[in-house]
């Protein structure tokens, strides 16, 4: 070899090495930054490959549910790496709650919104300018507007990150269009890397989330999907509002939750209802003015103990940690939207409760909603796919968290969680084939014998041989299926017909919701085919084993009894520092937090500095409040 060729090999090995050697000490500065800002010894999880990828300049695409620790994947990233790392994310209602629980660790955050000034949007701009941000927030509209772009292009980017990703998605339960112009980030600034967060997708999803931010070179991190602290609970419909407040009065009296509503005039009765008997409750749906919808968030972040009866409209990205509960009053239109509405429970990993009633009408509507909808046959068929996937979730027979977990492509690590209703009180099934084929032929006997389509309701009547009005007007009581069906409940009849639909051996037509066959049904009443039937509860029994289930996972994760009065002497002191700051209390101190300080009565600041959760910054702020409570527990009013 030359001399100039030994000299070129040489240099590439040297600079080669002092890359290797700046990469090792970014890594080493993620892991103390952890430590110094955020408090914690270690990674979880994938956290640690993310980190690195990101910090080696490489793309990554994240899918890790609720809880999980996305943020910290970009906020060390960006706190390690030499200039801003800007977040794309839709929460405009959120970010000022962001970027005070950033500040309130000591990390260089801002945002840049609609709901700002021209002075306060001033002010941040030349923040960014002057390399005096960490972390900066924009929505994703923010980048179709070219001065937005132009200022990007003026400031030192560390890495984009993109949250929620999965609204990029069209097929998602989150579409936002706006999303769909973030490929231009990898355009104009092909050198910055780029992660994208989502806390729920399919493979579908996310082969489309990659795809349409043009990142087809970035690594794939999947955690697990399983969240063991939620209790998955479904429970046959029979008033809905009244099974709602004996699930809250009777297992989460006092606590902080979601209730989700597929109306908006639903979700005004609910709160209505809810706040009639006792428990306080705020509605918040898109037709309430954008004042009370951010009065009624903000009282959800600051307050305990207050219920949210809400549409989908709310809650993506709340990071709110001790909601307790998330409970659908409604069938939700996916899996995926399901899990992400369930996931803003626990999040601070202790027992919580999804629980959902599911009733015959729920089926009914969302068949006639995906019919009655404007968009193509391509449209029909993906909406009614996502459909047949959450029925399928509910008629299971089987370990509810495993057939989750199977639909988003993991395996559960066994047969039976032992946290959910089918497997703390197992379902029965029974073989439904003669029943299913009664209602069958009930169907064709109306349309075969008299040109006629009916409903549920009729076709039960004529089973259970009532002479109503309607039965009589039509001479239904002359068919040869009249009182074939007196061997059932009208309540396992709506159970038959329920799972029919939900098997697709029956289907929904029309305006009015008249039931017809399906090219399955011919197999049914040529006795081709067995049809197994979830056998529907006569009373509640799932409900009261789940109750005393949670009540005793509850009872693991509770206090030792000698630290009960300091952990509620320091949620006292929490409650006026937040006040004081007009910030939520999580933003000070999680309960998880404030529990191990109960639990481990430090008495000094080194000690304190022993805490999971407490950086340098907290601990400078708040270490003397929280020894002077642990000094005297006893002295700390009530917030």
């Amino acid at each position: 070899m030359s001399g100039s060729g030994e000299a070129v090999a040489e240099r590439t090995h040297s600079e080669a090495a002092a890359a290797q050697r700046e990469a090792a000490g970014a890594r080493g500065e993620a892991l103390e930054t952890l430590h110094r800002v955020f408090g914690y010894d270690a990674f979880r999880g994938e956290q640690e490959a993310i980190i690195r990828q990101v910090l080696d300049g490489g793309d990554a695409v994240v899918l890790m549910p609720t809880g999980g620790g996305k943020s910290l994947c970009y906020q060390i990233p960006a706190l390690v790496r030499p200039g801003t790392g800007v977040v794309i994310s839709p929460l405009i209602a959120l970010m000022q709650d962001q970027v005070d629980a950033l500040r309130a660790l000591g990390v260089r955050a801002g945002f840049i919104n609609s709901t700002q000034d021209l002075d306060q949007r001033r002010t941040v701009e030349a923040e960014l300018l002057a390399g005096e941000l960490d972390l900066l927030y924009l929505a994703p509209e923010r980048l179709r507007v070219e001065a937005t772009v132009a200022l990007l292009g003026r400031a030192r980017i560390s890495l984009f990150a993109v949250d929620e990703a999965h609204c990029v998605a069209q097929w998602g339960h989150d579409f936002r269009p706006d999303y769909l112009a973030l490929s231009m980030l990898g355009e104009r600034w092909p050198d910055v890397p780029r992660i994208a967060l989502t806390a729920t997708a399919t493979r579908a999803t996310h082969q489309e989330i990659t795809q349409r931010l043009g990142m087809p070179h970035a690594r794939h991190f999947v955690a697990g999907f399983d969240r063991p602290n939620i209790q998955y609970r479904i429970v046959p419909k029979n008033d809905p509002k009244k099974q709602l407040l004996a699930f809250l009065k009777e297992e989460h009296a006092g606590d902080s939750g979601i209730v989700y509503c597929l109306s908006r005039a639903s979700v005004d009765r609910t709160a209505a209802f809810l706040c009639d008997n006792g428990i306080e409750a705020v509605p918040y749906h898109a037709g309430l003015d954008a004042g009370t919808r951010a009065v009624h968030q903000s009282r959800f972040l600051r307050e305990e103990g207050l219920v949210v009866v809400a549409t989908i409209a709310f809650g993506m990205g709340i990071d709110k940690p001790d909601v307790r509960f998330v409970a659908h009053l409604d069938l939700p239109k996916s899996v995926e939207g399901y899990y992400q509405e369930t996931g803003r429970a626990g999040r601070d990993g202790l027992p919580s409760t999804a629980w959902m009633t599911y009733g015959l009408q729920d089926v009914v509507q969302q068949r006639k909603m995906i019919q009655g909808s404007e968009g193509d046959d391509t449209f029909r068929r993906r909406a009614a796919a996502h459909l047949d996937s959450m029925l399928a979730l509910c008629e299971t027979a089987d370990c509810r968290r495993g057939r989750l977990l199977q639909y988003f492509g993991q395996e559960a690590v066994a047969p039976a969680c032992g946290n959910c209703d089918t497997c703390i009180s197992p379902p029965e099934t029974w073989d439904g084939t003669v029943a299913a084929q009664k209602v069958l032929s009930t169907v064709v006997r109306l349309e075969r014998e008299r040109r006629q389509k009916f409903g549920t309701g009729q076709i039960i009547d004529i089973l259970l041989g009532r002479k109503t009005a309607k039965v009589i007007q039509f001479d239904h009581d002359q068919l040869s299926v009249f009182g074939v069906g007196d061997d059932l409940s009208e309540g396992q009849w709506r159970g038959v017909v329920r799972q029919l639909l939900a098997q697709s051996l029956l289907a929904v037509e029309g305006e009015y919701g008249t039931l017809v066959l399906t090219p399955a049904s011919g197999s049914v009443l040529a006795r081709e085919r067995e049809v197994r039937l979830r056998k529907e509860p006569e009373k509640p029994v799932a409900a009261r084993a789940a109750k005393s289930e949670r009540k005793a996972k509850a009872a693991a994760a509770d206090l030792p009894q000698e630290a009960v009065p300091v952990f509620e002497a320091l949620r006292a002191w929490r409650g006026r520092q937040a006040k004081e700051q007009g910030v939520p209390a999580y933003v000070i101190f999680h309960d998880a937090t404030l529990r191990e300080i109960a639990t481990v009565r430090p008495a000094s600041l080194s000690e304190l500095g022993g805490i999971a959760g407490l950086g340098e910054k907290k601990l400078a702020t708040y270490g003397e409040g929280v020894l002077e409570v642990l000094a005297d527990p006893g002295a700390a009013e009530p917030a």
